[in-house]
């Protein structure tokens, strides 16, 4: 008797066979339904930058014809960038989403939260993100957090549960075995969900290709004024830079993430079309936010501690 062994790279011309893209499109459109049938008050992180951007393309293609049943949450911190914050104005009006913005300045202003001696504000986001899941009673909040970002996402699961306090343990994490996802919560409680979690910063912008999805300009090599500062360059504005001995120049650069302008970095770049940005992340030995976020530099487990707090 014969026994034939089928390896897994067999096959894969088959006609029905999966690109590696439709794969994880295929699953981010599965949790996405999961969450609709799950829960009763989901909402998605949008701040206008292409995970989330991504993250609500896909949301799109889940519901398509229908509407998405999700609302927009966004925790705005004072300094973002104008091009950014301008995208995602336009697109929650385009698609007719409700827009939540949860307010640092609004806490900053009420005495509740004070100014950082650096200036960055993207610590004092957690506050204003807590409060607003418990004032609308968001019981699932998706997130654009992929698993190769940092050491501290590659630990949560899809489905990231949160306590009352909204703070992550990272014992109570559940077991995902065959995609099964376990949105059980007692009252209080919510979940964390993430549908990008098995991407790659390269997947993101393979996807983005593909489907032809629009990006705010600052995505692509443009010349801006710029300074140093900790071997980053920072763009100027009113959260305090540049300091003493900081000098602006201009310079040809793109930015790989967006967040607070105090805290995100550009890149020195020429990529200014999608096959150039590709080739470049293809070339790159450095994840995205280890270049360019000072705020995951503050200590080794910086992002975990945030994420304990309640941070995503």
């Amino acid at each position: 008797m014969t026994t034939t062994v089928v390896t897994a790279s067999e096959g894969t011309d088959s006609p029905y066979a999966l690109s590696h893209l439709d794969a994880l499109e295929s699953e981010a459109v599965h949790i996405f339904r999961e969450v609709a049938g799950e829960f009763e008050r989901p909402v998605i992180l949008f701040s206008g930058g292409k995970d989330s951007i991504v993250m609500l393309h896909l949301a799109l293609k889940a519901f398509a014809p229908a509407p998405v049943p999700f609302a927009l949450l966004h925790v705005d911190t004072g300094h973002n960038f104008p091009e950014v914050l301008e995208y995602r104005d336009r697109t929650a009006a385009e698609h007719r989403l409700r827009l939540h913005i949860a307010s640092v300045q609004d806490y900053i202003d009420r005495g509740v939260l004070k100014e950082r001696p650096d200036g960055t504000r993207n610590p004092l986001q957690t506050l204003p993100l807590t409060d607003t899941i418990r004032h609308h009673n968001f019981d699932a909040v998706f997130g654009g957090g992929r698993r190769d970002e940092e050491k501290a996402r590659a630990k949560e699961r899809v489905f990231s549960l949160r306590d009352e306090f909204s703070q992550w343990d990272p014992r109570r994490q559940r077991p995902e075995l065959w995609n099964l996802y376990n949105g059980r919560h007692a009252p209080g409680e919510h979940v964390r969900v993430f549908p990008l979690s098995n991407w790659t910063e390269l997947d993101v912008w393979q996807y983005i290709a593909r489907e032809d999805i629009h990006l705010p300009a600052i995505y692509y090599a443009h010349e801006r004024e710029v300074f140093q500062r900790a071997g980053m360059w920072l763009t100027p504005g009113d959260w305090g830079g540049p300091g003493d001995g900081e000098t602006i120049e201009k310079r040809q650069v793109r930015y790989r993430t967006v967040g607070d302008m105090s805290c995100t970095g550009a890149v020195d770049s020429d990529a200014d079309t999608i096959e150039k940005v590709i080739a470049e992340i293809a070339a790159s030995r450095l994840t995205e936010r280890g270049a360019t976020r000072a705020d995951d530099k503050l200590s080794e487990a910086a992002m975990e501690d945030r994420k304990r707090e309640g941070y995503f």
